[in-house]
């Protein structure tokens, strides 16, 4: 069932939804600023197949009939360290068309994510990668842009977890956070902190 929280703001309502399932979305457009991962028409294609895959879930913010935000939660990449976590699910991303920014959608869109119950089952983890920040339209660096992320993620609970994962070790502004659901056992838990680091000695070894 979607769940469906009133966000007002001076241009117009904004329906915070989720999670929408695949049927739904087709039925809406996507606003055309939506291009920081891809165009906006494959960005729906792409929100549409989250939702068919195994704890898949989409978060949307809409106006009227059209998608002007969105998170994204799914299992990790299939080449990722984290898949072999069976209790881990990544927030893969989280967009607002720069149309609407500026008015808490942001904040609204992951307060509605998080609020839903099957989140305190799992570790959350965000991995926020430099290349897909959009600087430009903000006008803000990447630390200051890192600082704003961190910020919005921290008010949902999560945390900056430093780790060797080599998609985060290849940008200095790149970062890991995560969040521990209520339900997580100590030995899964555990096993997410043994996983945080898996080549410690790996520069020593190349320098022989």
């Amino acid at each position: 069932m979607i769940q469906q929280v009133i966000h007002e703001t001076p241009r117009g309502i904004i329906y915070i939804e989720g999670p929408c399932p695949g049927t739904y979305l087709a039925e809406l457009t996507m606003n055309n600023k939506l291009t920081n991962f891809r165009p906006p028409d494959k960005q729906k294609e792409a929100l549409i197949r989250i939702t068919q895959m195994p704890h898949g879930m989409i978060y949307i913010a809409r106006h009227e009939k059209e998608i002007v935000g969105y998170i994204t939660f799914h299992r990790p990449d299939e080449i990722s360290r984290w898949i072999k976590h069976p209790r881990v699910l990544e927030l893969g991303g989280i967009e607002i068309s720069s149309d609407w920014r500026r008015l808490k959608i942001a904040e609204s869109i992951l307060q509605a994510g998080f609020a839903n119950p099957v989140m305190e089952d799992y570790i959350i983890i965000t991995m926020e990668m430099c290349w897909h920040w959009d600087t430009r339209n903000t006008k803000l660096d990447i630390w200051a842009y890192q600082k704003v992320l961190c910020n919005l993620f921290g008010s949902v609970g999560m945390k900056k977890t430093p780790t060797d994962d080599p998609d985060i070790t290849e940008h200095p502004a790149n970062v890991l956070m995560a969040r521990t659901g209520q339900n997580v056992s100590h030995s899964d838990l555990m096993l997410f902190e043994s996983m945080r680091f898996q080549n410690k000695f790996g520069n020593a070894v190349n320098l022989l």
